[in-house]
């Protein structure tokens, strides 16, 4: 017999109850909320839902490592290892990941320069880099040891509607369509989410009118731990360190520019990117897979609702730079599930809308401040005008001059700006 739809407003029964939290969406958001909910609330049901088969572990506490030049990463700022470490994750974590020693911010074609140090500010680092396939394999791996999550994957939602109580949901495994209720529904299913567009979830889309060219770049020097952040008319240049004399490339450029430079050549498009970037490096010798990304800064215009949760690029999709995005999100994992553990009374009444709330009272600020450092800076950079230019170089040298601003950028780039 074909599965009932849910019905709207309708009581969850506690014998009809699957799970007291569904996080719809098994990424690198949604395997980080499960791994702290699964800690935080050892008495609820977790359920994890996945559209996308999870690849093979070696074993639940041994992941796989395979090494890859192509392999997209992402920046892993020095405030997130606590969070990490919480989730006793950084141990299997740190066997393969690049410190970032210095972060390097210039301005092509004009004076002025900022280096930031770890030592500076007393961490061994101030970021770290990390494969993306690498940091998925050690978050599935911790997230199969808890015995109150399931993970489903393969698995879509067909269906998805309010309840008394909670939220009414259609899944469907291998042909299989089954009703699921839930108390919270946790919508993390990226930045152009169908289910928040599902329950007329409205979002506010800044266009940036530039793409990213991702890709990994080779090069003569050994980048000695350096993570450059170079702002060129087109937009900014970044190379995050690698291996010894590797880097990820994200490269803004004007949408209209972006797939003819993706589609040249490697020996054309490693000369153009030498162009903009420099020498820092020495010679760019090798390019990998190109991805082309638009450039969005996408935000939620409600992130919770009665029961209901929108986390990660769901909530806000922010510009890559300075690789602000993934910490954020990973931010508001930790305070949605301190929140609810707070609130949890241990009776049906879990995650109302008070518990809610006060994680969003509490992420506030670290939202707009990120959100605005994020969306403002490339702005500023690329704007090409010689008075813009002129203020944006003396700026450069008073952050070298002045240490409190210097020290407020850096703890910006670190993860810590939001809490502040």
């Amino acid at each position: 017999m074909p599965a009932s739809k849910p019905t709207p407003h309708a009581a969850i029964d506690e014998a009809e109850l699957h799970s007291d939290v569904a996080i719809l969406g098994g990424g690198m958001v949604g395997l980080s909320l499960a791994i702290l909910l699964a800690q935080a609330l050892p008495h609820r049901r977790i359920t994890l839902v996945e559209s996308l088969p999870y690849p093979a572990a070696g074993g639940s506490d041994q992941p796989m490592f395979q090494p890859s030049f192509d392999a997209r990463s992402s920046a892993i700022a020095w405030g997130s290892q606590s969070i990490f470490s919480a989730m006793a994750v950084w141990p299997a974590l740190q066997q393969h990941l690049t410190p970032i020693a210095t972060v390097h911010v210039s301005d092509k074609g004009h004076v002025g320069g900022c280096r930031m140090q770890a030592q500076e500010y007393g961490v061994p680092a101030l970021g770290f880099v990390v494969d993306n396939a690498w940091l998925g394999a050690c978050l599935l791996a911790r997230a199969q040891q808890f015995t109150n999550l399931t993970i489903n994957a393969p698995a879509s939602v067909k269906a998805l509607a309010p309840r008394r109580g909670g939220y009414g949901l259609q899944l469907e495994n291998q042909g299989q369509v089954v009703d699921h209720n839930t108390r919270l529904a946790v919508i993390a299913d990226g930045a152009q989410s169908g289910l928040r567009q599902r329950l007329g979830i409205a979002s506010q889309v800044t266009d940036y009118q530039h793409h990213a060219l991702i890709a990994n770049v080779a090069f003569t020097q050994p980048h000695q731990g350096v993570a450059y952040e170079r702002f060129t008319a087109t937009g900014p240049v970044a190379v995050l360190p690698r291996a010894k004399q590797e880097g990820a490339l994200i490269w803004t450029l004007p949408s209209e520019q972006a797939e003819a430079v993706a589609e040249q050549g490697d020996d054309t498009l490693l000369a153009q990117l030498q162009t903009a970037f420099g020498q820092r490096l020495g010679r760019f010798t090798r390019i990998g897979q190109r991805t082309l990304y638009p450039l969005q800064l996408t935000q939620a215009k409600e992130q919770v609702r009665p029961h209901l949760v929108v986390m990660g690029n769901a909530a806000h999709s922010l510009h890559p730079v300075a690789g602000q995005g993934f910490n954020l999100s990973l931010r508001d994992c930790q305070s949605l599930a301190t929140s609810l553990a707070k609130h949890d009374a241990g009776d049906d009444q879990f995650a109302q809308l008070c518990a809610l709330q006060a994680y969003q009272s509490q992420q506030q600020a670290d939202q707009w401040l990120t959100t605005q450092f994020s969306d403002q800076l490339p702005r500023w950079f690329s704007n090409p005008g010689l008075a813009q230019a002129a203020v944006r170089g003396a700026g450069l040298l008073a952050l070298e001059l002045v240490p409190a601003g210097k020290r407020r950028l850096a703890k910006q780039s670190m993860g810590l700006g939001g809490r502040l």
